[in-house]
């Protein structure tokens, strides 16, 4: 080391010092993401969701420590910065009070996307609907923010703590299964209990239905698909069938599909689905006077 010290100057020495930590810190950083992108993508053949929403979040985490650790060693090669660095020690509580108040959304969005990572209130994959009328799967989940991905294949960014507070629907959370109204209403004169037939073989018979009774309503004689009257409207009696999916997606398929099946089934059976109908009374105008 010393012959080289000899052979270089010294601040040629320190430059190709820094040219080396800072080669090495961007190689670690690839092998890093090259080892997490492996781990993902047989994550993603596992369907392993939980999995892959931790593996993303690390990867990011482990490049910007890889980061900040090179060039922090590259700051400390240089000797003035030791100076000044032994002096920013000396004023650590100063500067972390500083560092806070300057960098307190940015801590708080990290903070919080650790948390969100730990206890999974949703995870990459799942169907989250806000507050703010704002729904659709959710992308990524980074150290700054969480990417929903809405139904228009449109990406919605939030903070993570922003995020964090807000209160949520998560369609996958524990149990991907979900129920799937089917609300019809009838006119007053149709036959209710062929209307209800009609409906129950309808659910039954689309493929994307399952059996969401539990093992009592079996016991119990529960229908397969309940249907019942739920309201009197001012033109109509409303049904509402209760069938089950998988997940939902499929629900949502299987809503659509039944909607499309039942009325053309009321069609032929000859069950009507009313429309509002409107009186108009015509007055004379007994001050009006013929000529």
């Amino acid at each position: 080391m010393d012959a080289i010290e000899d052979l270089i100057p010294e601040q040629y020495l320190i430059l190709v010092s820094i040219g080396i930590i800072l080669f090495l810190t961007i190689v670690a950083a690839a092998v890093s993401a090259k080892l997490f992108r492996r781990a993902i993508k047989k994550s993603e053949q596992a369907e392993g969701l939980s999995d892959l929403t931790n593996l993303k979040f690390l990867k990011r985490g482990v490049t910007v420590l890889i980061y900040l650790i090179g060039i922090g060693f590259s700051i400390y090669v240089v000797p003035e910065f030791r100076v000044v660095a032994k002096g920013m020690f000396a004023s650590a509580g100063l500067l972390a009070i500083a560092i806070g108040f300057a960098a307190q959304q940015a801590l708080a969005n990290i903070v919080s996307g650790i948390f969100i990572v730990i206890f999974k209130p949703y995870k990459i994959g799942d169907r989250l609907s806000l507050q703010t009328t704002l729904n659709g799967v959710v992308e990524d989940i980074n150290l700054r923010h969480t990417v929903i991905r809405n139904f228009e294949n449109k990406r919605i960014i939030i903070p993570n703590s922003v995020i964090s507070n807000e209160v949520l629907i998560n369609s996958n959370y524990g149990d991907d299964k979900i129920i799937k109204w089917i609300d019809i209403g009838i006119s007053y004169d149709s036959d209710i209990d062929l209307a209800r037939k009609i409906m129950q073989e309808e659910v039954e018979a689309h493929p994307n239905f399952i059996d969401g009774r539990n093992d009592e309503q079996k016991e119990a004689g529960e229908p397969l698909v309940p249907v019942r009257v739920i309201s009197f409207g001012d033109s109509s009696v409303n049904l509402r069938a209760w069938a089950w999916a998988e997940d939902p997606p499929k629900a949502f398929v299987l809503g659509t599909d039944l909607n499309e099946s039942i009325k053309k089934r009321f069609d032929k059976e000859g069950i009507e689905i009313p429309f509002p109908y409107r009186t108009l009374v015509y007055k004379e105008n007994k001050n009006n006077k013929e000529i």
